[in-house]
């Protein structure tokens, strides 16, 4: 459940860029997306040439590498990329709105946990400039909702040490998961409108399900957005209280993730 801060994200640059501080880390514990996801997207291309904007350490580009595709990311942070790369992927240090596609093309541009921290709006217009006709812009991320028991008993430890930290919002009483991802994804469905090339915007939505130990979960945490920045003291008592949290469930315990897409094809020129 990866807080995001308040307001325009893709402002926030010290925090976009703070998570290869850990890339190893992001590698390891980062889910991936479902398999019905990628393919959906692969299916409604027009062909296998992808583009993934914030590859990150490549966990969505290893799976559409697995879906037949050709890769090639594009990532602010070289520790990111250089993780990507060892795992075969062609990436490039740059952030989208200042990357040169050097007149290369593509048939799909996809971000994985990563388009809230782009301008929407220069996003979309780029990504049109990127695509091939019939081309697919696809955006989604992960959400995840633990039991209602366990978001209070997490709720209950940001209140208590870091009531202020960002990731504190997400389990706030009463705020279900998807509402703190609305506003990201109703911006970027508004970036493919203003870009004035797209269809309509679709919301695709595929749900799953993992657990987690109590170790696997704390491995996790400081993964997400804003914890890396926390003070050190401060993690470690986040860290400490939903280590005793998930201990009283009995060491562990289930996530439902919602994998929300919000894509749109490139419109036929007239």
């Amino acid at each position: 459940m990866p807080a995001t801060p308040e307001g325009e994200p893709h402002r926030h640059r010290q925090v976009a860029e703070s998570f290869g501080s850990d890339a190893e880390r992001y590698d390891r514990t980062r889910p991936s997306y479902p398999d019905a996801l990628v393919d959906r997207i692969v299916a409604a291309s027009p062909g296998p040439d992808v583009l993934d904007v914030g590859i990150g350490t490549g966990t969505a580009a290893r799976q559409f590498r697995a879906a037949g595709c050709r890769v090639l990311g594009i990532d602010p942070d070289p520790r990111m990329a250089d993780v990507a790369r060892r795992g075969g992927v062609e990436v490039e240090v740059a952030t989208l709105e200042a990357w040169d596609p050097a007149g290369r093309t593509f048939d799909a541009v996809v971000a994985g946990q990563t388009w809230h921290w782009v301008d929407a709006a220069v996003g979309g217009a780029k990504a049109a400039q990127v695509l091939r006709p019939g081309g697919r812009l696809a955006v989604f991320w992960n959400v995840g909702e633990p039991p209602r028991e366990t978001t209070q008993a997490f709720a209950a430890v940001y209140e208590r040490v870091a009531p202020d930290a960002p990731a504190a919002r997400v389990y706030r009483p009463g705020l279900p998961a998807l509402e703190v991802y609305s506003v990201m994804v109703d911006t970027a469905a508004d970036g493919m409108r203003r870009a004035g090339a797209f269809g309509e915007p679709e919301r695709w939505r595929f749900d799953w399900e993992r657990s987690y130990t109590r170790d696997e979960w704390l491995d996790l945490v400081p993964t997400q957005g804003g914890h890396n920045q926390l003070p050190p003291a401060v993690q470690e008592a986040v860290l400490a209280g939903m280590g005793a949290a998930v201990d009283a469930m009995g060491g562990s315990f289930p996530m439902h993730y919602t994998a929300v897409v919000v894509t749109a094809a490139l419109a036929a020129t007239p």
